[in-house]
Order: C-alpha cells, then sequence, then structure tokens
C-alpha cells in the first residue's frame, strides 16, 4: 500500500498527494462510512492515508484503506444533519484566523468561539486582522486595542491587507515550514490574501455583496496548497457560525486563558463564573484584569446564547 496526505475533499473523491508528490484521485472505501461516527465527513483535508492503487480504462485511481492517525483535528457542528459534526481539517501545526473591523465585520463572539475550538484541540491560533487599509485612524487605534486584548491573553495578533500587501511579508513568515488552517467568515479576504502570498493558485474571489455586507461563499471545499516545501495553507469555506462541540460547561472556563490560570481559588470548587458568589473570575472583570467582552463571550457559550453576530 502506498502513503499520502489529502490536499483536497470533493465529497466522494480525495486529491492525496504521494511521497513522489504525484497528486491522484482516492476514494473512500465504502465501510469508513458506516463505522457509526457522527461525522459528515470521516475523511478530512490533512490526514494521512494509506491507499493502492487501481487501473481502469488506463485511469490510475486510488483506493483508500486506512486513515492513519490524528495529532489534531477541528470541527464544527454539521450544518446540514443534526447530531452530526463536520472535521475541517486534521493534523495542523497552527489555524490562522482572519477577522475585519469592516466589510464584514468579526464580532468578539465569533473571534472566541473559534479561539475555544481550537484550545479544545489543542491547535495554536494566530488572529490575522485584514483590510487595516479600509481603516481610518480612529478605527486603527480601536483595532489595535482589540489586539492587545488578545495579545494579553497569549495570541499572536497581526493587521495587515492583503488587498494592498501591507505587512504580508511578516504574515508569510508566520507560515513557513508548517501546516496552517485558514478560517474565518466569507468575505474576510482569505482568498485574495492566497492569492497576495501564492498567485500561481488564482483562488477565485468574489466581491462583497453590498446588499448584505456578507461575504459570498467563493470556497466550496477545502483544500490544501503547497506554496512552499513543507509550507501548507489550507482554504476553508467561509463559515458563518461556529457551534461548539463536544465542550461541556464545567470544561468551558479552562479554553479560555485568563480564566485556566484561576482553576481553584474561587470558593465553590465547581464555580461556573456566573451568578456564584465568592467568584476570582467575576472580581477579576471588576478589576479590569479580564476583558469583558472575553467575560461576554464565556457567559453567552456558557448560558447557549448567540453572540456570533
Amino acid at each position: 500500500m502506498y502513503k499520502g496526505l489529502v490536499l483536497r475533499s470533493t465529497g466522494s473523491w480525495y486529491d492525496v498527494k504521494m511521497d513522489d508528490g504525484r497528486v491522484l484521485k482516492c476514494r473512500l472505501r465504502g465501510k469508513f462510512k458506516i463505522k457509526g461516527l457522527k461525522v459528515t465527513n470521516p475523511l478530512a483535508v490533512g490526514d494521512f492515508v494509506k491507499f493502492e492503487i487501481e487501473e481502469k480504462n488506463d485511469q490510475e485511481s486510488g483506493v483508500i484503506k486506512e486513515i492513519l492517525p490524528r495529532e489534531n483535528y477541528l470541527i464544527r457542528q454539521s450544518t446540514r444533519k443534526a447530531h452530526h459534526v463536520h472535521i475541517i481539517a486534521a493534523n495542523l501545526d497552527q489555524a490562522v484566523l482572519v477577522a475585519t473591523l469592516v466589510m464584514p465585520r468579526t464580532s468578539f463572539g465569533f473571534i472566541d468561539r473559534f479561539l475555544v475550538s481550537a484550545e479544545a484541540y489543542h491547535i495554536s491560533t494566530v488572529i490575522a486582522f485584514n483590510k487595516t487599509d479600509l481603516l481610518e485612524e480612529e478605527d486603527l487605534e480601536y483595532q489595535r486595542d482589540v489586539m492587545k486584548m488578545y495579545e494579553g491573553i497569549g495570541y499572536e495578533c497581526i493587521e495587515i491587507s492583503a488587498e494592498t500587501g501591507y505587512n504580508i511579508d511578516a504574515f508569510e513568515a508566520l507560515l513557513k515550514g508548517k501546516k496552517t488552517l485558514l478560517s474565518g467568515h466569507s468575505g474576510v479576504g482569505k482568498s485574495t490574501l492566497i492569492n497576495r502570498i501564492a498567485p500561481e493558485i488564482e483562488q477565485r474571489t468574489n466581491e462583497i455583496s453590498a446588499f448584505a455586507n456578507k461575504g459570498m461563499h467563493t470556497t466550496t471545499f477545502a483544500e490544501m496548497f503547497e506554496i512552499e516545501d513543507d509550507t501548507y495553507i489550507i482554504d476553508t469555506p467561509g463559515i458563518k457560525e461556529l457551534g461548539l462541540v463536544h465542550i461541556e460547561p464545567e470544561e468551558l472556563a479552562g479554553l479560555f486563558p485568563e480564566m485556566r490560570d484561576m482553576t481553584g481559588e474561587c470558593r465553590f470548587y465547581n464555580c461556573k463564573h456566573d451568578k456564584e458568589p465568592g467568584c476570582v473570575v467575576k472580581q477579576a472583570v471588576k478589576e479590569g484584569r479580564i476583558a469583558i467582552p472575553r467575560y461576554e463571550s464565556y457567559l453567552s457559550m456558557l448560558n447557549g446564547e448567540d453572540n456570533r453576530k
């Protein structure tokens, strides 16, 4: 059997890169789809697989026999099937969340849900604030305050403009030698960003819908591109929502770094940092040691509310 890396999924067929650099169309052996796993896609971009080659009408294709164990993966709730999850990508070195303060605006709720999901699967995340060229001076100051908030709890942030090329060299340096997932709402400029750093890929880009102020989906399937030796980026369809999956209420605070540092300090050992007395987290919010937007995101996730818009 041969070993390969899944570069692209189109639902029933997968582009798999072989050790010799060739890319082969492969299909998944049927039994993987009936294992009872509550996933819409048993195989994801970034997976390593073992497969056999078959020839039909002088055309070579592969039959995937085995999915190798994953180091990590990122999942979200399926938008099509209740109680199912969708694997966004596997075996990541890092994720880059592309966010924008204008056209369209990325909410704190969405950013924080992404960060919590990445924390749950031990994936380090960089936040790239794109479309900096569209910001007035006052908005730039606000963006830098937002960056300070996230940097203060350990997340690397960078401001860029895919349109003008501002700070793109620094952005490319973040990617070197890693498998990086690019994610974010539709319209934040992921495809434009890929075109900027690897123009040979020629990702399709679309204008933002002025009517809805939402991005029009330009990427249909997740796809991995090798932009130089051992440097891969994974482009994903724009995510409108990111529902939390398999995270229990008592686990949630541990996925907020600024709250994780206070574990065990509250009056009650099972404190949820909501209405309980003697809560050190609520005290830290009052004292400004935990940012109010972060605490509001925590409460919205804890109580099943929605602050992603």
